[in-house]
């Protein structure tokens, strides 16, 4: 049923758009308001579902597990960039797999002999893995199909009274300024994109808390290789990109022949635990802030854009 309330969202990276999605297709005006369209941390994500390193777990269970109900259904339509995929993630070290892996369909350990010299345990699993530039065009025309508007300018105070009387923020690490939120802080990640070879399954290393990541996501004719994870705000860094090629190299042989395409870059924000709550001010205005999902906000998007429908419709 049509409503004649009036929301903005602010933010126009994977979380800002599901968001605005899921209140425009609930029958809510909503107009998008954004420095970048689309973000260009999500543009520069891999993107592969995983709830990795983000708090608090019984909430990210839910918003994950959700969202990854979503991606499966949205990769039976392959306009939406969002495709089921068989892979392994491994480690070096004889560590047990997360448990969220453990439920997965396909799961199970992976023989030696069927691991890259190095690595000494293994598990294979399906997931939804999503071509990032592809799918974010499909949430701007999914949102504007709805009915919603996209404004491309820089919003700089929560409290602007021409914003409307419910602001939802998903400005990702632009909420240190906006929320003032100290606690916020930028872990950069960086991709190497290359044609594909060949390759039809995606690796992934259990890294823990290295700052040098190891991914292979194929995506049709091309690969996103990865990565890292460094605490600032950096550009290009021309080392990690070379270290990247020969870490993914040294796992898929295939990538040694493959050309380099582009390179991205993206600022993960990340806090202690992600920040999903309404802050109700004197005026009768209210801002719903959804960021700090660090390297987890493909996964956690469905979830907390329902919850964040939820608190605005009053049954959360």
């Amino acid at each position: 049923m049509a409503t004649t309330e009036h929301i903005t969202v602010i933010g126009a990276g994977v979380s800002g758009l599901t968001t605005a999605v899921v209140l425009a297709e609930a029958g809510r005006r909503v107009q998008v308001i954004a420095e970048d369209i689309p973000g260009r941390t999500s543009l520069a994500a891999g993107a592969m579902w995983g709830p990795y390193l983000v708090e608090p777990k019984d909430k990210v269970d839910q918003w994950s597990r959700y969202s990854l109900e979503v991606f499966r259904k949205l990769a039976t339509d392959p306009a939406t960039g969002v495709r089921i995929t068989n892979g392994i993630e491994a480690s070096r070290h004889a560590d047990a797999p997360p448990d969220w892996a453990t439920t997965l369909p396909g799961f199970q350990p992976c023989k030696p002999d069927r691991l890259p010299p190095g690595f000494t345990t293994g598990y294979r699993f399906e997931v939804p893995l999503i071509d990032m530039p592809v799918y974010l065009d499909y949430l701007q025309t999914r949102l504007l199909s709805a009915g919603a508007t996209l404004t491309q300018a820089t919003v700089t105070d929560l409290d602007d009274p021409t914003l409307g009387p419910t602001v939802v923020n998903c400005t990702g690490l632009g909420a240190r300024h906006l929320a003032a939120d100290t606690n916020l802080h930028p872990i950069r990640g960086q991709h190497v994109v290359v044609t594909n070879p060949g390759i039809t399954e995606f690796f992934s290393e259990d890294t823990g808390t290295s700052p040098d990541l190891l991914c292979i996501y194929p995506h049709s004719d091309t690969v996103v290789l990865g990565g890292t994870a460094i605490t600032d705000c950096g550009d290009l860094d021309p080392e990690a990109a070379a270290a990247i090629l020969d870490r993914c190299t040294a796992v898929e042989p295939r990538l040694a022949a493959a050309k380099v395409l582009a390179h991205r870059i993206g600022a993960r924000p990340t806090r202690s635990r992600v920040r999903v709550e309404p802050i109700h001010r004197p005026d009768g205005r209210t801002t719903l802030h959804n960021y700090g999902h660090g390297g987890a906000g493909v996964t956690l998007s469905w979830g907390c854009a329902r919850e964040v429908e939820a608190l605005v419709s009053g049954q959360a």
